[in-house]
């Protein structure tokens, strides 16, 4: 079982937590954890590009000059691919990018990433994060005291102040328990997890 170091806001150690070796200490998936990269990229896009053929082009109904005795090459239609204003070649046409995996393989490979992270020094826990006000400052001055910079954050329920805070930070995102997913967790350089975010991923996915 994996024993991680509690830090305050301060950036203090103030205690030890064991992780739950079914969520953070299982075998690493790489081939799970690709498939789950991809997929959610893949499903990210939305697939509306389009263009014509020259088909769909509007015009060029009447052969441009005759067949034969003009010097130039033979044309049926001035909506030719070859044709200013003609149509494109095997156009993009809407398509449906979805790439779906079970429940089994995301959690697996969710379980994987944090493993990576927890095995690579790279997931803090805090005791808790808590801001009386909504202030950008403040929560900058939390992160440079826990010694990090491109971080995911994820927080309890009630932190609505840390994560309106934490929006206007380029290099930073949040995330709630049931919205953490294995890209940010592999994009970000740190996890940061309170406590409580902690014991509900245990909760979760154990």
């Amino acid at each position: 079982m994996a024993n991680v170091a509690v830090y305050n806001m301060e950036g203090k150690e103030v205690g030890k937590i064991d992780l739950n070796d079914a969520v953070f200490g299982v075998e690493i998936n790489e081939h799970l954890v690709h498939l789950a990269v991809v997929a959610q990229l893949a499903n990210k896009r939305q697939g509306t590009q389009k263009a014509k053929t020259r088909s769909e082009v509007s015009g060029g109904g009447r052969k441009p000059w005759r067949q034969k005795g003009t010097g130039h090459a033979r044309q049926g239609s001035t909506r030719s691919p070859q044709w200013k204003g003609g149509g494109v070649v095997f156009a993009p046409v809407p398509r449906d990018y979805t790439i779906r995996l079970n429940k089994k393989e995301k959690r697996a490979a969710l379980k994987s990433a944090l493993t990576s992270r927890v095995q690579e020094n790279k997931f803090i826990v805090v005791d808790e994060l808590k801001l009386d006000e909504i202030k950008t400052k403040r929560f900058q001055a939390v992160l440079d005291s826990l010694g990090v910079s491109k971080a995911l954050v994820v927080v309890g329920d009630d932190s609505d102040n840390v994560v309106i805070s934490a929006r206007n930070i380029p290099t930073v995102k949040t995330a709630y328990v049931n919205t953490i997913n294995v890209y940010d967790i592999l994009k970000y350089n740190t996890v940061v997890a309170t406590k409580t975010a902690v014991a509900g991923i245990e909760e979760v996915y154990a």
